[in-house]
């Protein structure tokens, strides 16, 4: 299990290369939600997302070695985008393996940072072919499975547990758990008392599968939100969230798209569908837990194009 002192050491890593995002009262989904919300501003993150912080640690920690091989990493989109960027910033150079089912702007965005950008029918594909470059002798950088990338992950809960006010319920998304295990460990040492969600799209339901048959299983992936469309956790990840987390919620993609416009029409920030879908889990929460909640939302990326929820919004009929 990942300690607050391996937290506190990413922390110190990495302050000189990643942001420490804003943490701000919402007036605005305050009104909307009709409980007190606090967002921690991921998005406002180098690279669009939270995946600078794990990526940057592990590029850290590899030996000349390593980093002489070169690193690969498989993504639907954000860890592949912070590995292309953090890896040119570093001068170690990248390979990036994204299925078809990646935002174009994704796959540019990694290409143009200088990453050699490899492309797979499908996210399992996109596994299978990562294993194999690995196997030849590139440094693996796993989006989740890593004790390093969830330790950086955790920094957002550290930040957040500083600066934050009184909360009782804290959000986080879960595509692989990466995320959610880091952020669960620090605020479990930092706020013991806090309750901690983890929300999934329908169609991308690995950690609520795992959950349920005790530990991680393959997964049918439908969803549209690429980003957190894991084909299963890691038994890393499935242990942090057994432990440590009170709930995991399921919302539908449409929600999570009505979520993103939302949190531009309310909280004035742009946010893809993996962030847009704590909205309608906060519903869900309040109700369970009744009067006198106060919310904390890990908004954790925004990289997602005005094109790309256009199309998701007039598929759902939000528009």
């Amino acid at each position: 299990m990942i300690g607050i002192s391996d937290i506190e050491a990413a922390a110190e890593r990495i302050a000189a290369h990643v942001v420490r995002t804003p943490t701000v009262p919402s007036p605005g989904l305050s009104a909307l939600l009709g409980a007190p919300v606090t967002a921690k501003l991921e998005l406002l993150q180098r690279t669009g997302s939270f995946k600078a912080r794990g990526a940057t640690v592990k590029l850290l920690s590899l030996t000349e070695a390593e980093r002489a091989a070169g690193v690969v990493a498989v993504s639907g989109g954000n860890h592949g985008i912070a590995l292309a960027m953090t890896a040119a910033a570093l001068e170690v150079k990248a390979t990036v393996v994204m299925p078809r089912s990646a935002p174009a702007h994704a796959v540019r965005i990694a290409e143009e940072a200088g990453a050699s950008v490899r492309v797979t029918d499908d996210m399992d594909g996109a596994f299978s072919l990562v294993t194999r470059l690995r196997d030849e002798g590139l440094t693996l950088v796993h989006p989740f499975d890593d004790p390093l990338v969830v330790a950086g992950q955790g920094t957002v809960g550290l930040e957040f547990a500083e600066d934050a006010g009184d909360l009782t319920d804290v959000l986080v998304s879960i595509g692989g758990g990466g995320l959610i295990s880091g952020v669960a460990a620090a605020l479990r040492a930092r706020r013991p008392g806090l309750r901690i969600w983890g929300v999934e799209t329908e169609g991308a339901q690995a950690m609520s599968e795992a959950l349920a048959a005790g530990g991680p299983v393959p997964v049918a992936l439908s969803s549209i939100v690429s980003t957190l469309s894991a084909p299963s956790v890691s038994q890393l990840t499935y242990d942090h969230v057994s432990a440590l987390v009170d709930e995991v919620l399921v919302v539908t993609d449409r929600e999570a798209v009505r979520g993103s416009l939302q949190l531009a029409d309310h909280a004035k920030v742009w946010a893809e569908p993996a962030a847009g879908c704590l909205l309608p889990a906060a519903r869900r929460v309040l109700q369970r837990v009744g009067d006198g909640a106060r919310l904390g939302l890990v908004v954790c990326g925004g990289n997602a194009t005005t094109g790309d929820v256009k199309t998701w919004a007039e598929r759902f009929e939000l528009l």
